[in-house]
């Protein structure tokens, strides 16, 4: 069986790990370098994503990555780095950084104050970054996560191809931590000249297609109308492995067991409770409760927070 650990909650940042520096091989109380970006404070949960690590599930290994990938994608646009490049996913209580050398960022994703030293700036914009300055981002307004880039990236070491923490099974960099240091890359090119970009609102409300299958036929006619008829709430039990909802319990038309089968990004899982769980970049990639249907874009919720009301749309045949 799987499912979300009970203790997981949102901005939850107990998973176990070793400090950047060790994990870099590094020992404490370096010198410090010029590309050099110091964590001052590190908040509830931020992590080093980039576009994940796909084609590895066969070996029990998700994608991870930006959970909102565009948003991931924008922000390295704006700072003049190849898409693909590694940033910052900022979670609920906002990060402060200090950077060694003179650099320009992008926040993009939710609406978040951000301060460079004691000069305000903007999301969604390049800004410049003195060196030894100090960039802090605060708790979004509304909306849940941020996405950071710096000029060059950030250069952890990758693993299978990625630098995404995986927050299920550890692979990549631990959890930032206050005191921790990353190395950035050479810059690939200017940063983009642009005033400001769209920033998008959060909605009350979270509307995902739904594709039903491969289990529908494991639950009643009734589970169904329930799943695409009434509304489910985000509950804290929600982090990056996926969101936990609360709502009408779906009955099911077969009783018993499922060998483990594989999941895949956006997978509706329904436990025992009969409460749908939606897995995220994070997932487990295999499982042995029924997978009633799977979510066509999981994005919108990156920026659901505990509480946000959450529906399902789609066609029963």
């Amino acid at each position: 069986m799987t499912g979300i650990p009970p203790a997981d909650r949102v901005g939850a940042a107990d998973t176990p790990g070793r400090s950047a520096e060790a994990a870099r091989g590094e020992e404490p109380g370096m010198v410090e370098e010029p590309g050099m970006v110091e964590v001052v404070r590190a908040g509830a949960l931020t992590t080093v994503q980039d576009l994940g690590r796909p084609g590895w599930a066969h070996l029990g290994v998700p994608r991870s990555g930006a959970l909102d990938p565009s948003a991931l994608r924008l922000a390295n646009r704006l700072v003049g780095n190849p898409e693909t490049a590694a940033g910052l996913e900022i979670t609920l209580t906002g990060c402060g950084l200090r950077f060694r050398g003179a650099t320009t960022v992008a926040v993009t994703g939710a609406d978040v104050p951000v301060r460079v030293n004691d000069r305000p700036g903007d999301v969604g914009r390049p800004l410049a970054v003195p060196a030894g300055a100090v960039l802090r981002v605060g708790p979004p307004r509304t909306g849940l996560r941020s996405w950071l880039a710096v000029a060059g990236g950030f250069a952890v070491e990758p693993v299978l191809g990625s630098r995404a923490t995986d927050t299920l099974s550890g692979l990549g960099p631990p959890l930032l931590r206050d005191g921790d240091r990353l190395p950035v890359g050479v810059p690939a090119g200017p940063p983009a000249p642009v005033d400001a970009t769209a920033t998008v609102p959060t909605p009350a409300e979270v509307r995902l297609a739904l594709r039903l299958g491969p289990r529908a036929d494991w639950f009643t006619p009734l589970a169904l109308e329930l799943l695409l008829g009434t509304a489910y709430t985000l509950t804290p039990l929600s982090n990056r492995i996926g969101v936990r909802l609360s709502g009408a319990p779906l009955p099911r038309a077969v009783v018993g067991e499922l060998p483990s089968e594989g999941l895949v990004l956006g997978a509706v899982q329904v436990p025992a409770d009969g409460q749908p769980l939606v897995f995220l970049a994070d997932h487990p990639t295999t499982g042995g409760y029924p997978v009633v249907g799977v979510v066509v874009d999981v994005t919108p919720l990156a920026q659901a927070r505990p509480g946000t009301t959450v529906r399902f749309h789609g066609s029963q045949r």
